[in-house]
């Protein structure tokens, strides 16, 4: 079972797995930002929802430049800017002092984190057969969440001796990320189309007007933000009502890391259950399962058990849904505007 999942897919893939797993290995503040700016700055939750809307603007602004960079100037250059400009911004923001500087810094935060997930998804799709792309993109989030559950468990404890040194430790995996990428990810855009349309060839090239034109992908994006509404309520307000609700940092800590946890668990075995069945199905699931969860965090009151059984229902919809999702996207892109289809999709 274990080579069905993992076997036959190439060698680039596994250095872009091994980078994304160090810089997850690191990623403690997007996670904590909200209980950092509450509880340990004081600042209002109203305020941490305005950094967090910032962010979140920063990261919609770089989904679709990145996008669009991936396609033009390739991949491995557009994700390796990215890497160095969330290091930098990363551990300036554990220094930055006053709610506009904060602010400011936790947008450029948001921008160039966000901007390398076009061009990781986009090498994934150049690299891994249509066949092996599900597998490919289940294989590269469960890294993701390898990482992610192993330092929100460890940030919680961490946090407890200072916050600026969650900022740092952030930074500095991020840059071992850019180095992995560096020396081991080749570029993989495909040559240009050019004098496609004249020639007759397959895919002419594609601009952004092509992509919000395209009404399937579109449905597909817009089903998605709604999704996004719900789902990102777990690294944003569930922090700030957790905290309301006596919450320590390091009870939020090992609550959130179930998520990661579990995927690190299920995500394998789901995905194997998953190949076949009616992606459809599978979506409505997804959401099913992601509203649910959501949902049970109201009954939580000051308990990290039930806050802890509201992540493991709706991780099971985040399971469903990320590689079913990218899978789709992957299919409805043209080759060539691989990096403009992902980027207005992320």
């Amino acid at each position: 079972m274990l080579h069905e999942t993992v076997g036959g897919l190439p060698k680039q893939f596994w250095w872009l797995w091994v980078s994304t797993l160090v810089n997850k290995l690191g990623t403690f503040v997007v996670t904590f930002l909200a209980l950092y700016l509450t509880a340990e700055r004081g600042y209002s939750a109203s305020y941490a929802g305005l950094v967090a809307s910032l962010f979140g603007l920063g990261s919609a602004i770089a989904a679709i430049g990145a996008g669009v960079l991936t396609d033009r100037i390739g991949r491995r250059p557009t994700l390796l800017a990215a890497q160095l400009g969330t290091a930098l911004f990363t551990a300036v923001l554990g220094f930055a002092a006053g709610q506009v500087a904060i602010a400011a810094v936790a947008f450029l935060v948001g921008l160039c984190s966000n901007a390398t997930r076009p061009a990781t998804s986009a090498i994934i799709a150049d690299l891994v057969p249509a066949e092996d792309r599900v597998r490919a993109y289940s294989l590269n989030y469960w890294a993701n969440n390898i990482g992610f559950g192993l330092a929100a468990a460890a940030a919680g404890l961490i946090a407890t001796h200072g916050y600026l040194t969650l900022f740092l430790l952030d930074a500095l995996s991020t840059l071992v990320c850019a180095v992995v990428i560096f020396v081991r990810i080749p570029e993989t855009r495909p040559q240009a189309p050019a004098g496609a349309a004249v020639q007759g060839a397959a895919e002419p090239a594609a601009g952004l007007g092509t992509v919000f034109r395209d009404a399937p992908f579109m449905a597909v994006v817009g089903l998605n933000l709604l999704f996004a509404l719900i789902f990102h309520q777990g690294t944003t307000t569930l922090a700030v009502d957790m905290g309301a609700s006596g919450i320590t940092a390091a009870e939020y800590g090992l609550v959130i890391g179930l998520n990661g946890v579990l995927i690190v668990v299920l995500q394998l075995p789901l995905t194997r259950w998953m190949e076949g069945r009616s992606r459809t199905g599978l979506l409505i699931a997804s959401c099913l399962f992601t509203g649910w969860g959501f949902g049970l965090a109201a009954l939580a009151g000051s308990s990290a058990w039930l806050f802890a059984l509201s992540v493991a229902v709706w991780t099971v919809g985040e399971i469903l849904n990320a590689p079913t999702m990218m899978g789709l996207v992957a299919e409805l892109a043209p080759t060539h505007a691989r990096g403009r289809y992902q980027g207005v999709y992320l």
